[in-house]
């Protein structure tokens, strides 16, 4: 069943209760003050008859005069004692008297009866009410009346109800299917633009008509911006195959020309033949980091790589720095007020990014590394210093790009891939974290990691 099929209908079964509840409320209501008007007429009555017959004498002809004079159309008054002994009655509708049997009370009461009479159904109300005589009370008045035109006005009032429930359904059929269109419309543009997108293979988005502010248009929004993030991997995904092409075409160029080298030529010039296969060594070395550099790239947008555990940074950049300068013979300097400093992380992969910032801060750098680690309410802060050449203001947005390198000059001389800084960002936000970067021309680079405690 289609979606815009089950709003109409659950709108249409909604409103049908809805009014159904109201008709029984009108109704109950309209039968209640119909009859209370009645029973207020009648206690009336009551009273102005009880006045009456208590300021005549007792004889049956006065009383039955008096009480004949209160009928009205289809209606009887009796006077009743106790053990409902009728003393005086006067009706004009023998039937309904005789129908309904007297009864003796104490205090008022009122109740209606459905009777078959001769024009069909009608209701009757009947009023009693007791009739005082000093301090004691020793009769009772009873006055029964044909609410004539009340079952009338009853089926009137059920067709005029009846009627406005099936229009009310009407109705909201056709609101519904309205209501349901426009509902649908942005959420129809969104299925056929991802079936063009299943059939052309071509990411599009939505156009948005009508500016709404509402959940549909946060819909289409939502659906936009997922559109325009998928355009943005695949378009990086081809500018990494690009990119990692073009850094391969080097390397394997080298290889190339050396290896039909050695092929025309042989072994024969020693020194010749050296030089190609160190160039051929080192140039498959370079090609295998990069791939792994790939690999490592790859693995990372997994974003299910982690392996969190306790970790101190003091000790682990202690034991970076010591493996370091006994490989570099540089002069790195660590500075901490606390000890330890403890988060939870991968500590392979947090090693991997100390390291991808202090080597960056080696080739760039000739002078002393300071690092600092210090830790807030929310954060351990590692920071690398260095005092070397420094970053252009305007080249530090794109240096967490991938293979983007700012001394382009010096990027066969430094070894650099340009991944570095894109991985060690990639880590970073795995762990929740943020990397920043601050530097000057000449004066050196800052760089800072903001690693959650928990």
């Amino acid at each position: 069943m289609r979606i815009t099929t089950k709003i109409n209908l659950l709108t249409t079964a909604w409103m049908l209760c809805i009014m159904i509840l109201i008709n029984m409320v009108v109704y109950f209501l309209f039968m209640k003050s119909t009859v209370n008007m009645e029973e207020d007429l009648q206690y009336q009555k009551a009273g102005d008859i009880i006045k009456d017959i208590q300021s005549l004498s007792p004889s049956n002809s006065n009383i039955n005069r008096e009480l004949k004079d209160y009928l009205t159309a289809h209606s009887y008054i009796r006077i009743l004692q106790p053990q409902n002994k009728v003393t005086h009655e006067a009706t004009n509708d023998s039937l309904l008297s005789k129908k309904i049997k007297g009864k003796y009370v104490e205090t008022k009461q009122a109740q209606t009866h459905l009777l078959s009479l001769k024009n069909g159904e009608e209701e009757v109300l009947i009023v009693r009410v007791p009739i005082n005589s000093g301090t004691s009370v020793n009769e009772s008045l009873e006055i029964g009346e044909q609410l004539i035109g009340l079952e009338t006005r009853k089926e009137i009032l059920r067709a005029i109800l009846g009627f406005s429930t099936i229009l009310a359904a009407l109705l909201s059929l056709l609101g519904g299917r309205w209501l349901a269109n426009i509902i649908m419309r942005p959420i129809s543009s969104m299925i056929k633009t991802m079936e063009e997108i299943e059939k052309s293979g071509v990411p599009k988005t939505i156009t948005i008509q009508n500016k709404t502010k509402d959940e549909l248009q946060t819909l289409a929004k939502t659906f936009n911006r997922m559109i325009h993030r998928l355009q943005e991997s695949m378009e990086k995904q081809k500018q990494f195959v690009s990119d990692a092409s073009h850094e391969l075409k080097t390397p394997l160029t080298v290889i190339k020309s050396y290896a039909n080298f050695l092929r025309r030529h042989g072994l024969q010039d020693k020194q010749m033949a050296d030089e190609a296969i160190e160039a051929i060594h080192s140039e498959a070395t370079r090609i295998q980091k990069m791939t792994e550099t790939f690999l490592d790239i790859a693995n990372l947008e997994k974003e299910n790589v982690l392996e969190i555990n306790k970790l101190d940074l003091v000790s682990l950049c202690k034991g970076i720095f010591k493996q370091l300068k006994d490989a570099y013979h540089r002069e790195i300097t660590l500075h901490y007020e606390k000890y330890p400093i403890v988060i939870h992380a991968d500590e392979l992969k947090i090693k991997q990014v100390i390291i991808i910032l202090l080597d960056n801060a080696m080739k760039y750098s000739k002078d002393k590394i300071d690092v600092f680690i210090e830790k807030n309410e929310q954060y351990a802060i590692v920071q690398v210093r260095d005092y070397g050449i420094g970053i252009p203001s305007d080249e530090i947005n794109n240096i967490f790009e991938r293979f983007y390198r700012v001394d382009k000059a010096r990027s066969r001389e430094t070894g650099g891939s340009g991944l570095g800084l894109h991985i060690a960002k990639s880590i970073v936000k795995l762990h929740k974290g943020e990397i920043k970067i601050s530097s000057k021309e000449g004066s050196g680079t800052k760089v800072e990691l903001f690693l959650p405690l928990h």
